[in-house]
Order: structure tokens, then C-alpha cells, then sequence
């Protein structure tokens, strides 16, 4: 497994794969572009850990929420699978592929070559062009063919995108009652046409992503400019997010408590961190972000 840090990953197994090395050496991109942001920082004792929670001391009320969206609010693991799937049955030499090892590639491609984009190497049809070129090469399908595969997925995986479960319903029911805020490793422009697709972004006050900050989560400086401009303390917010170094330590090293959403791995047991791995009932999860019960007129599904 990857370190992750949001959408930025550390140098892992991918690197070594003869595909993505002459690649990376074509475009003059050695492994110096490994982003220097996730340090050592990143790799805390559970000692340290501890040390970040906060202290004992009376409950502030909670006026603030903050939510990663992909895989927190958006289903972006259950949009890949399915427009992956439909990308290999079109086209006959994707057929042989075993589909779960075809996605945990396309997924490790995504990760690594996101960075990338982040970081300003390239452009973004660049950068889905290197990752379906390491994707679809080992099947036979040439360069020149990359582009109208590469633009016939992503118009599948438009077509396919969906919340995931009671998503939508626990952005509603919190709206009336507290400030909300999306912080995310992703492009700006991409992330609003999203919310706008998903129909969430009435109930989103602030959106919040690298562009804004020059650098992603796990960065405190990403969480303090989405605290500054929706005019909220640390101590009064929850995150809610899905990735344990991006959200998770994110939030701990910003002074904002945490509630992990867990959906497939297994718990990690820490002090003051909730869990939490779905976003059903709504009951139930807007406990665990708020302290407590569901607020009259609030949707009770």
C-alpha cells in the first residue's frame, strides 16, 4: 500500500514498472518531481498522534463542517469501476484483463500522475493521456489510439457519476443548522461542475482545493484559509473525509476534530478519532459529526 496524502502519493511500486519509467524519462520527469510537501511530517508516531488531539476540556459547539468530496460525498471509486468496466468491454483486447487487477492499476496510475498535474508538469489532458498510454499499452493498444479511448472513458465516467449513499440528504439536513465547507486535493473547476452535477452545491458555503493555496491537504494551511473564509475557529469544526492522511492527520495537524469515514479498510484505533463507514442512517452520522441528535425539521431518512 501507498502513503497517501490526498491525491499525492509517495513513490511506490508503479515507479519500477518499465512503462511508467520510459514514459517519465520521455517527458524529462525524473524522480526529482516526487513532491516534496508530504515529508517525514506525514509519517507521525501514534505517540505523536496522540500528542496532536486535543485536551480534555468542556465541549465547544459545533458551528462548522467541513467534508473531503471525493469518496467522502462523491462515489468516485464506484464511477471508476463501473466506466473502467465499460471502457474494457468495448474495446476486445481489454477483455483479457482481469478486471479487479485493470482497476488497482488505473488506480495507482491516477495517484501517481495526479500529483503530477497538481504540481503544474501537466496539463490535464496531458496527464490522462500518460496514464491511459502505462494503462491500455501493456494490451497492445498504441499511442496514437490513446486519445479517443482516453475521451470515450471519461464521457463514461460523466455519464456514471453519483453520490454516494445519503450524501445528499446529510448535506440538506446540516445546512439549516451549521456552516459548511468542501475541502479537496482536486482541480477547482472540476470539483464545482461536480457539486453543480450532484445537485449539492446549494449547501456547499465554501469550496476549497490547492488552486486556492498552493499546497493540498494534508497542508494546514488548506483547512485555515476554508476556517478564515467561512469565518469559523478550528475548535468548533469537524471534518469529515475519507483518507486517513489527507483528512484524518489533516484535520488533527489544523486543530479540527476528525470523524473518519471508513467505508472499506480496516479501523485504526485512536483516541478521539470517530469512525464511521457510511453515510447511512442519517440519525447515526449526524451524532457522530455533531454530538448530537438529529435537529428538528431535519430529513429523519
Amino acid at each position: 500500500m501507498w502513503l497517501r496524502c490526498g491525491r499525492w502519493a509517495w513513490p511506490g511500486p508503479l515507479s519500477a514498472r518499465p512503462c511508467t519509467r520510459a514514459l517519465l524519462r520521455r517527458r524529462n520527469c525524473a524522480a526529482s518531481w516526487r513532491v516534496k510537501r508530504c515529508s517525514l511530517a506525514l509519517r507521525p508516531t501514534k505517540q505523536n498522534l496522540i500528542a496532536m488531539l486535543p485536551q480534555s476540556s468542556p465541549p465547544v459547539p459545533i458551528t462548522t463542517v467541513l467534508f473531503d468530496l471525493d469518496d467522502t460525498l462523491f462515489d468516485h471509486t464506484g464511477t471508476a469501476r463501473a466506466a473502467l468496466a465499460a471502457t474494457a468491454a468495448a474495446d476486445a483486447r481489454l477483455q483479457v484483463a482481469d478486471p479487479e487487477a485493470l482497476y488497482q492499476h488505473y488506480s495507482e496510475l491516477l495517484e501517481e500522475i495526479h500529483a503530477q498535474l497538481l504540481a503544474g508538469r501537466y496539463t490535464y489532458n496531458e496527464a490522462r493521456q500518460l496514464r491511459f498510454e502505462c494503462l491500455l499499452g501493456p494490451y497492445g493498444v498504441g499511442a496514437a489510439e490513446v486519445p479517443a479511448i482516453a475521451q470515450a472513458h471519461y464521457g463514461r465516467y460523466q455519464q456514471l457519476r453519483r453520490p454516494l449513499p445519503g450524501a445528499r440528504a446529510l448535506l440538506e439536513a446540516l445546512k439549516p443548522h451549521y456552516r459548511i465547507g468542501i475541502v479537496t486535493n482536486n482541480r477547482t473547476a472540476e470539483q464545482v461542475e461536480k457539486l453543480h452535477h450532484l445537485d449539492m452545491h446549494p449547501f456547499v458555503d465554501v469550496l476549497i482545493t490547492p488552486e486556492d493555496v498552493g499546497v493540498p491537504k494534508p497542508d494546514p494551511r488548506i483547512f485555515a484559509l476554508a476556517l478564515a473564509r467561512l469565518g469559523a475557529r478550528p475548535a468548533e469544526t469537524v471534518l469529515v473525509g475519507d483518507n486517513w492522511t489527507a483528512d484524518v492527520l489533516g484535520a488533527l495537524g489544523a486543530g479540527i476534530r476528525p470523524v473518519w469515514l471508513n467505508r472499506t479498510g480496516p479501523p485504526r484505533s485512536l483516541p478521539h478519532v470517530l469512525e464511521i463507514t457510511s453515510l447511512v442512517p442519517l440519525s447515526a452520522v449526524w451524532h457522530a459529526i455533531t454530538g448530537r441528535p438529529v435537529a428538528v425539521g431535519a430529513p429523519a431518512a
